[in-house]
């Protein structure tokens, strides 16, 4: 039964990849739990932020609108974070030495976490990089948008706004 659980939520999140963030916005669907290693040491797993809105964002220090995008994910993770939200960048690069020192020349508050063998990226079925998904405070994966270019940022913050008045 686990193996179809698993199995589901994987072919929803991709579905939702297809269909488009709009078409999916109000549908519920719980988001893949982790646990990673972050840039601080620690053992980070998704499900420890229930109760907050948490926007997931899967980078590589190689993508040029990855690191377009983050320092605005950092301003917007200080804007909200007293509130109940925080980021959580995911980086998939296959060496996190090359994120650690992407970090070094633009440092961010938000926890950074590693998955090199990107199996979290394939939990969510990552297409394109950058690749966000918004979870709502019950764990739901409620908006995915891949990619990155300047003003989606407006997109976020109108989902962000929304899912914490919920």
């Amino acid at each position: 039964m686990k193996a179809n659980s698993k199995w589901l939520k994987a072919v929803l999140t991709s579905a939702m990849l297809l269909v488009g963030a709009n078409a999916m916005a109000s549908k519920k669907v719980a988001a893949p739990d982790f646990t990673l290693k972050s840039r601080s040491g620690e053992n980070v797993r998704l499900s420890d932020f229930r109760g907050q809105v948490v926007l997931l964002n899967f980078w590589a220090s190689w993508c040029g609108p990855c690191r377009q995008e983050m320092p605005i994910l950092d301003d917007i993770h200080k804007k909200y974070e007293a509130l109940g939200f925080t980021v959580l960048g995911v980086n998939v690069d296959l060496k996190s030495e090359k994120a650690i020192n992407y970090l070094k020349d633009t440092p961010v508050d938000f926890p950074v976490l590693y998955d090199p063998k990107s199996k979290v990226s394939e939990l969510y079925s990552v297409s394109a990089m950058p690749s966000t998904a918004i979870i709502d405070r019950d764990g739901n994966v409620r908006y995915i948008h891949p990619g990155y270019k300047a003003g989606d940022e407006k997109k976020y913050k109108a989902k962000i706004k929304e899912l914490m008045r919920e």
